[in-house]
């Protein structure tokens, strides 16, 4: 695929996003891509709304495996691309749809032109939420396509187009979601004494949150608690009976996380005794940390090195990301392809630039010829 196939690919797929295990019409599309490609060495099959894809390789001594990751985002666009989403209040604002054009494109040059390995491309759906690799890696069909080493990419609004940032060990948090809902007892304004106030209670839980990471978390590790939305009440003359608190939890480390839960618990309890109440704390989706392998780390970067890209050591983020989960049991790693947009991941304006998307594909495919 040429820039010009890609960059047609890369804007049907943007008119599509959709959320995580409803990709039903992403899955149509990349399915229709697919039957399209020489056909001697493929073999497809589905699992949910995500798509294994096995080339045959010359010889097969090993498989060499490449995820993408498939769902958009519950946002409204506000890019003004004249192939803006066609789904109201849906956004691909993650580079998902850059990352399964690259695996396209990358999936094309194979099917074309096999390598000795075996190569399998695994299109992931619900990374965004509640978490495809997970079940994916469960999967019995995962059994027939399992690699023996697997790797992906995410973009990178930060870097220019042309460079590729990894590092070996820890690259993304363990995070967490975390929602925690307050039950008290409502009343009128006036006679606040008669009531169990949810607004004042999860306000002050608020600020004892911020306690934990600063006082429960070895300065020498690293946590982040926040909250992101509150909910409490109805009308301004009536005390609130309930309240939600809505937030994240990321961690460099499982036991820290692990810790960070047991004194989230630790505060709800005490809140329920002091103010008489009751608290509910749901984890929700959870992602385990992405720690990319030392070795292929360093062949990786030895393959970019020689060739017309740029390689740049990458730092540690608080990002999450459910890969993690696959290269917890198969070794790998991820790496960051810089796109070059004003507006970050996760955002309404995002607008990757598009020639990044050859970058993309030049760098996986010589990736999995030279692993």
């Amino acid at each position: 695929m040429q820039q010009e196939q890609l960059t047609a690919v890369r804007r049907e797929l943007h008119r599509i996003p959709e959320l995580g295990f409803q990709e039903f019409e992403t899955q149509r599309y990349l399915l229709n891509y697919i039957a399209g490609l020489p056909q001697e060495a493929l073999v497809v099959e589905t699992w949910r709304t995500g798509i294994f894809v096995r080339v045959r390789g010359t010889v097969g001594a090993k498989t060499i495996g490449y995820r993408a990751d498939m769902d958009g985002l519950p946002l409204t666009e506000q890019t003004g691309y004249d192939f803006a989403s066609e789904y109201p209040g849906r956004m691909h604002a993650c580079g998902h749809d850059f990352h399964m054009t690259i695996a396209l494109g990358a999936l094309t040059r194979l099917a074309e032109k096999p390598t000795e390995d075996d190569v399998v491309f695994l299109f992931q759906p619900a990374e965004e939420g509640p978490g495809g690799a997970e079940p994916m890696m469960q999967a019995e069909e995962m059994k027939a396509f399992r690699p023996d080493i697997l790797f992906g990419l995410h973009i990178a609004p930060e870097l220019p187009v042309g460079t590729v940032s990894s590092k070996p060990g820890l690259l993304f948090a363990n995070t967490s979601e975390l929602f925690i809902d307050f039950h008290g007892l409502g009343g009128h304004a006036a006679f606040p004494h008669l009531t169990r106030d949810m607004v004042v209670s999860a306000s002050t839980f608020v600020t004892h949150l911020q306690q934990i990471v600063a006082r429960r978390v070895d300065p020498l590790d690293s946590a982040v608690i926040t909250i992101g939305k509150v909910e409490a009440g109805t009308v301004q003359n009536i005390v609130a009976e309930t309240a939600r608190l809505e937030g994240t939890i990321r961690t460099l480390s499982p036991e820290a996380m692990d810790r960070v839960k047991k004194e989230i618990e630790k505060v709800a309890t005490g809140f329920e005794i002091a103010d008489d109440c009751r608290i509910h704390i749901d984890y929700g989706s959870n992602y385990h940390q992405v720690f990319n392998n030392d070795t292929y780390v360093k062949q990786f970067r030895g393959i970019v090195e020689q060739s017309d890209y740029q390689y740049k050591e990458a730092l540690m983020a608080m990002t999450g990301e459910d890969f993690g989960y696959m290269i917890k049991e198969i070794p790998g790693f991820m790496f960051w392809l810089g796109v070059e947009s004003d507006a970050g991941l996760h955002h309404a304006t995002l607008k990757p630039k598009e020639t990044a998307l050859t970058v993309g594909v030049d760098v996986v495919e010589q990736t999995i010829r030279g692993l």
